[in-house]
């Protein structure tokens, strides 16, 4: 289903804003504060058309859409609007740098999910394949392999719990956890997914202790 059918665009209060709404933009992978730009009804309009997020420009007066001349684009995810339908936020995936510096974002150092650009990080080298990238020779080794080294890590991680220092547990807890992110990734699935089985359940728990 298109984010242009699933957005309410009609609870949208513009008149309070005098037709120009701010929207902050948000990675939606490391949920990072990226931007914040203003749109008017047809930027809107062609962001949810498009699909890349277009902002009205109050020094060029006209719409512009991120990347059009850098090429660093933002791919929508989603749009949600605030309580009084007076701002939007803008999920999105980053094409390149947001900030016209070079930085990822044009808050500095924003903080982020680093699990979540771990993700973002393994679906790229899934697709790019870079050369002497850990990464790659094991999407290259296939579902199989890849399955393997995840069992591997958590007999370790296992076993530090048991008999190791909280380092050597931190330490086996990462490789673990690295190397489920490229199994979900070797299955077309992503962190995202099984976050949101979590949730689900949780809301399933909470739903019955209310009864």
């Amino acid at each position: 289903m298109s984010t242009e059918t699933t957005f309410d665009t009609t609870a949208l209060d513009w008149d309070k804003v005098g037709g120009l709404m701010p929207a902050i933009v948000q990675d939606a992978a490391t949920l990072r504060v990226l931007m914040l730009g203003y749109m008017d009804r047809a930027a809107l309009g062609r962001t949810l058309r498009d699909g890349r997020v277009t902002f009205f420009s109050r020094s060029k007066q006209r719409l512009w859409t991120k990347g059009e001349t850098s090429g660093h684009h933002l791919e929508l995810v989603a749009i949600r609007a605030d309580c009084d339908g007076d701002t939007l936020l803008v999920s999105a995936h980053p094409h390149g740098p947001t900030c016209h510096t070079g930085s990822s974002s044009c808050f500095g150092d924003a903080p982020g999910q680093f699990l979540g650009a771990l993700d973002a990080l393994v679906r790229q080298r899934e697709h790019d394949r870079p050369l002497n990238s850990y990464t790659t020779k094991l999407f290259e080794k296939g579902t199989r392999h890849i399955a393997q080294k995840v069992g591997e890590e958590g007999v370790e991680t296992a076993l530090a719990g048991v008999v190791q220092r909280d380092d050597e547990l931190l330490g086996e807890s990462a490789d673990l956890l690295f190397h489920l992110v490229v199994l979900l990734r070797a299955r077309g699935l992503s962190l995202d997914d099984a976050v949101a089985v979590l949730e689900q359940r949780h809301a399933r728990a909470a739903e019955k202790a209310a009864r």
